[in-house]
């Protein structure tokens, strides 16, 4: 079966709690509206429908709309080398979805990056501590509110004290520029 087939037959399952399949250059893409049963739908796509290897789990801020977040399923199938890319929304109130770790193991690391620098949360989780930041960290540096500059900190000795100085740093952009090799992150050299 193709993965636009695998994605109906998904559908089919669980019928109007995904939207219809959307194919964008040969990726298919399914939204599920019912971000509580993230679980059971990718237990069915692995035990039924063969996507036996999580590639990755990601998230998106959609600061200023509601809901807040979307998180991103990437699904692949070993034997039918087929991706399938599985989407749901998370509001600000909930900042929360059940884990898919019973479903596959690796999901543990992915679950706790997208806690540690989003700030959602994964029920269930077998060890939902920070993978990144350190615990008792009280920020998410992926989220579009946290400035640029970073955030001061009154913890003696753990990085900077101070939020560190962005403007020529080594990998800074430069917006608006005309040229798109203009505005890429790159180092920066200042003549003198």
């Amino acid at each position: 079966m193709t993965p636009p087939e695998l994605a109906r037959r998904l559908q089919t399952q669980f019928g109007a709690l995904l939207t219809a399949p959307v194919v964008f250059r040969g990726e298919v893409t399914l939204r599920l509206t019912a971000a509580e049963r993230v679980a059971e739908v990718c237990a069915f796509a692995k035990q039924t429908l063969g996507f036996d290897f999580l590639l990755d789990i990601s998230s998106i801020d959609n600061y200023g709309e509601e809901p807040r977040w979307t998180v991103v399923y990437e699904l692949y199938g070993l034997g039918h080398r087929g991706h399938l890319r599985l989407t749901t929304d998370v509001s600000e109130a909930a900042s929360e979805l059940p884990t898919v770790t019973a479903v596959w193991a690796t999901a543990n690391w992915h679950e706790r990056e997208v806690y540690d620098l989003m700030g959602i949360r994964f029920r269930g989780h077998p060890d939902p501590r920070r993978i990144l930041m350190w615990e008792g960290y009280p920020y998410f540096p992926l989220r579009k509110d946290f400035p640029l500059a970073g955030k001061t900190t009154e913890l003696p000795e753990v990085a900077f004290t101070a939020p560190a100085p962005l403007e020529g740093g080594p990998f800074v952009t430069t917006p608006g520029a005309a040229h798109t090799t203009e505005r890429e992150p790159r180092a920066r050299t200042t003549a003198r």
